[in-house]
């Protein structure tokens, strides 16, 4: 089995035949003996050359219309990778097995002389090559093999290329077999030291008072059986045509939106990313603090949702993710992977305001925002400056080094912020989130 990591072939791509070192000897061959035939009019030489060439003919054209995955001896492919999705810069396995779809003598001598290639999107193999174990037995090919995502978003793995020859070993026919099968890649993250829903409940009453619950500022989440019935919201079930409870988990812990600046991300260009290297470590390093904000924080008790900068923002559509156990996990990351971002400076700056704006409007009572942006243009900054009112406002403003693009910009973001009582830090890719988090909890006391 050949294992190289590479993009998958276009689907139209079925077979492709070619004569094997054989075949076009023979071909050669057979040429010859009609050239020399002809020239010294020997119809016996002729005839004889014109054999091998009618023989790789007719096995060329046969093996051009004859595709493994039909017919009495077709072939399936089952695929499965575990976990998926996988986590950037994590190893996550993947198991191929190759066998008949009814046994029969016919898919056996197929699969006795099949050579299969896994084809893999450069993204999934960040060592460079698929390392595969492969077991051959008689009515199966079974293969495994480890994959280590190198970047976040959604990957094609395969579909599997397949090589096999004809029984005279004349022509070599390759086709795809199977369909792709994706693999999502959450960012990676980090567990961050979170003081406690206590503390941050204990700033907010000492910055604006005690807050009485109502059933307004109530966090709703989806029926699940088992539920009290009592707890059973019934406007906004007969507004949404289905069963929402008020969730007692966090009852008295203020809810959290971690805002992410998409303006860290590469810049689209209505195509693929327009970015370089520094550029997507960049975005890279701002999703993935912010979806270790985020899950932190739910994992401390919080109801949290992640809400990115658009140009035009709904977030009252965001619902905030109540359960600490996996399901409220994925649902945040989830929401990362097919981030991408603007398609310039302008556009980025429009949506960090439209976002900000939003947000203001539709903030609740006591409501924690942490925001991880970058630097901002005086129309961005100042809406956001604007967020700032009672509960916690924090703030991880990333900043180039300093001389570098950029770097002045983010100083007068995190000015302007300050002066409107957000607390801020300034970090860079190279620096740690663990430790832009511990600067940021440590000027918050």
């Amino acid at each position: 089995m050949r294992r190289r990591a590479r993009r998958a072939r276009p689907e139209w791509v079925r077979i492709r035949v070619r004569p094997t070192a054989r075949g076009a000897g023979a071909a050669l061959a057979g040429l010859v003996l009609v050239a020399v035939g002809i020239t010294l009019g020997l119809p016996d030489v002729v005839g004889l050359g014109a054999a091998p060439l009618l023989a790789v003919g007719v096995v060329w054209a046969w093996m051009s219309v004859r595709r493994i995955d039909r017919g009495r001896g077709a072939l399936h492919v089952v695929r499965r990778v575990d976990p998926n999705p996988a986590v950037r810069g994590q190893v996550t396995t993947a198991r191929l097995s190759v066998s008949a779809r009814v046994p029969s003598v016919t898919a056996y001598g197929r699969l006795s002389r099949l050579r299969i290639s896994e084809q893999a999107a450069n993204e999934l193999c960040d060592q460079g090559a698929l390392h595969a174990q492969l077991v051959i037995q008689g009515e199966r090919i079974a293969v495994r093999y480890r994959l280590q995502p190198g970047q976040r978003g959604r990957w094609p793995l395969g579909p599997l290329l397949t090589s096999r020859v004809d029984v005279f070993g004349l022509v070599r026919a390759t086709q795809t077999l199977g369909v792709p099968t994706p693999v999502a890649v959450w960012p990676r993250t980090v567990e961050l030291p979170v003081r406690g829903s206590r503390a941050f409940g204990a700033f907010d009453r000492s910055a604006a008072g005690a807050q009485i619950a109502s059933d307004d500022d109530s966090v709703l989440r989806e029926y699940v059986l088992g539920d009290d019935p009592r707890r059973v919201h019934w406007a906004t079930a007969a507004r949404r045509g289905q069963l929402m409870v008020r969730a007692d988990e966090s009852a008295g812990v203020p809810p959290v939106t971690v805002f992410l600046d998409r303006g860290s991300l590469p810049a689209t260009t209505g195509g693929p990313a327009n970015d370089d290297g520094t550029t997507r470590a960049r975005g890279e390093w701002a999703v993935e603090c912010a979806a270790s904000v985020a899950l932190s924080l739910l994992r401390a008790g919080h109801p949290t949702r992640l809400v990115t900068s658009s140009s035009a923002p709904v977030v009252e559509a965001v619902a905030y993710s109540v359960s600490r156990s996996s399901e409220g996990v994925a649902r945040i990351l989830d929401d990362t992977l097919d981030l991408r971002g603007h398609r310039g400076p302008g556009e980025a700056d429009k949506a960090v305001a439209a976002t900000a704006d939003a947000l203001r409007r539709a903030r609740r009572s006591g409501e924690i925002t942490i925001a991880v942006l970058g630097p901002l243009r005086p129309v961005a900054r100042h809406a956001v400056a604007a967020m700032a009112g009672d509960g916690l406002h924090w703030a991880v403003v990333q900043s180039p080094p300093p001389g570098t693009p950029g770097h002045q910009e983010a100083t007068e973001t995190a000015d302007v912020l300050r002066s409107t009582g957000w607390h801020v830090v300034m970090a860079d890719d190279r620096t740690s989130i663990e430790h832009a988090w511990s600067r940021l909890a440590e000027g918050a006391r």
